[in-house]
């Protein structure tokens, strides 16, 4: 485990409009934003956890009629995603403490999840459960394979971490999802390793 998984709240602090004007607009995820779209029902509950500004993820689930919550442990970030969405809850939390008394129709966990260590990571698990509805739709990215990796942001060490595919796919059935797909490195969508899953409806 690495000291260094204890310092991202504070980096996304210190530089969450920097994080913003930096992230743009475009959506190379699309594809996916879509495919986890047409698993929920039109107008389904959206818990994104970890938001950032809410641009430009949020906003386009929001803008397709569905009903976004945001969580994201940077006030700066949740800040802007108020500002540009009022009407829907936006909430200043750390994910690892997450405890909303409610459930969702799909949970997303987009380019967030993998800035905790792979004890966090472990332990996201049953957040997620708590938080989702039977038969919801659980989409998160992760890195290619198990092991930590450091970048940088803002000339700042920025944390990253992975389990190994075999381990995240345990958990998940172990927390009542199945694995729907599941690729590393996505060529289509800025290299990203993405997991798709849903849980039991019952």
């Amino acid at each position: 485990m690495s000291d260094i998984s204890n310092d991202v709240i504070r980096l996304y602090n210190d530089h969450g409009a920097d994080f913003d004007s930096l992230r743009g607009r475009s959506l190379a995820e699309k594809p996916w934003l879509d495919r986890f779209a047409s698993l929920l029902p039109q107008g389904a509950s959206i818990l994104d956890i970890g938001c950032g500004s809410g641009e430009p993820i949020a906003g386009y689930f929001i803008g397709n009629g569905y009903d976004v919550t945001g969580i994201d442990a940077s006030l700066p970030l949740i800040e802007l995603c108020r500002a540009r969405f009022p009407e829907k809850l936006w909430v200043v939390a750390d994910m690892r403490k997450l405890a909303l008394g409610r459930r969702f129709d799909g949970l997303i966990a987009w380019h967030s999840f993998f800035h905790l260590n792979a004890e966090d990571q472990r332990r996201m698990f049953a957040i997620f459960r708590q938080h989702a509805n039977g038969g919801a739709v659980l989409m998160f990215t992760a890195g290619p394979g198990q092991g930590e990796a450091i970048g940088t942001f803002q000339r700042t060490p920025l944390y990253h971490a992975s389990l190994a595919r075999e381990e995240y796919e345990s958990l998940l059935a172990a927390h009542g999802f199945r694995l729907l797909d599941h690729i590393v490195e996505d060529p289509d969508c800025g290299g990203a390793t993405v997991y798709l899953s849903r849980r039991a409806v019952a």
